[in-house]
């Protein structure tokens, strides 16, 4: 019934032009219907089964310690996690419950082996607190955060977010900028911008625009406002804002839009070369302390070995921790922070 409803209902004209009113007229009006193009089905949302176990266990108990908490509410929205607050919160209240109880278990777990191996009881109970509240501590810090001015998981999926925006906006805004060379309105640059998936997490933030205006009925003005305070990366919040002042203003957009490329392309060549620079420091690194460094230590420790006649075998296994613990370690050092810094750009 509800998909046939749907395939009924029709718009006048195109759905690329922004809803105006006149002095007066709908915009006074509350909440009205708000007709879909033919075929369209609406979509719900749903918690996954995970959230929804979270809500029956801790829904109860997180309305009732909740308190308005704007920064998670944020924090959420700029991170696309389709959660209210409240769901977040029992969704991680419940998480770090389920880490307590396998960390007090494995805890205690271990404790009775080392029992049996007839440990010194001091040595057991310190043994039983870190194995019992580091994990507790780890799933807390995850979901929850530090106790002040971090959210935990939210903030940082926003943060990851805003580096993909950061990555993509020089792309996008050549999109852009060439699109508007074609005179073309700034509502359907933003819809065909939604539609390109090259641009990643752009085209998502021209997508919730372009739903704003589209299916909310919202100006394009202040559906450009409202992506600018719910945008994670600081470089797209600023072109939104210059775009809106732009307009206002009575300026030109088309070059507006030429400028924040041609600044955009150049930030990109900036941060290229400290990417290489940064790479070239780390070469030179690694070449004296992973490559140079521990050849010349071996070597010393292995004459030293020879020579001595009390200490060789404290010196071999020095010898031991360098080869097998020290030169390992080093290089799985340099490769993370390459492979950190091939994520981030």
């Amino acid at each position: 019934m509800g998909s046939s409803a749907f395939e009924k209902l029709e718009t006048r004209g195109t759905l690329t032009k922004t809803k105006r009113f006149r002095p007066g007229d709908e915009a006074d009006k509350g909440a009205h219907m708000v007709k879909l193009p033919k075929g369209a089905r609406p979509v719900n949302v749903s918690l996954s089964p995970k959230a929804q176990v979270a809500w029956r266990m801790f829904g109860k108990f997180v309305q009732a310690r909740r308190r308005e908490d704007p920064e998670l509410e944020d924090n959420l929205l700029k991170a696309h996690i389709k959660l209210r607050p409240e769901e977040y919160l029992a969704l991680a209240w419940m998480n770090t419950t389920f880490a307590a109880v396998g960390a007090v278990i494995a805890a205690f777990v271990a404790s009775l082996f080392l029992f049996i191996l007839r440990i010194d009881i001091t040595t057991l109970l310190i043994i039983f607190g870190l194995v019992a509240a580091l994990p507790i501590f780890f799933s807390y810090m995850y979901f929850f955060g530090l106790p002040v001015g971090y959210h935990g998981s939210p903030a940082g999926h926003a943060k990851k977010r805003g580096r993909k925006i950061d990555k993509k906006i020089s792309g996008a805004m050549s999109f852009i900028s060439a699109m508007s060379s074609a005179n073309v309105p700034v509502d359907v640059i933003f819809k065909e911008l939604s539609k390109q998936t090259v641009y990643g997490e752009v085209a998502r933030e021209a997508e919730w625009i372009t739903r704003d205006t589209e299916l909310l009925g919202l100006d394009i003005l202040s559906a450009l406002r409202k992506g600018a305070q719910r945008s994670p990366s600081s470089k797209f919040q600023d072109f939104l804002q210059g775009v809106v002042t732009t307009s206002t203003s009575g300026g030109q957009l088309k070059p507006y839009f030429l400028v924040k490329a041609e600044q955009f392309e150049k930030e990109d060549r900036l941060e290229m070369r400290k990417k290489m620079e940064t790479l070239g420091m780390l070469a030179e690194s690694f070449v004296t302390v992973v490559v140079a460094f521990p050849l010349f230590l071996v070597v010393i420790m292995a004459i030293m070995a020879l020579i001595s006649k009390t200490g060789s075998g404290f010196v071999i296994m020095l010898l031991y921790v360098v080869v097998g613990l020290m030169i390992p370690m080093s290089q799985f050092g340099f490769i993370f922070v390459i492979w950190n810094m091939e994520q981030e750009a």
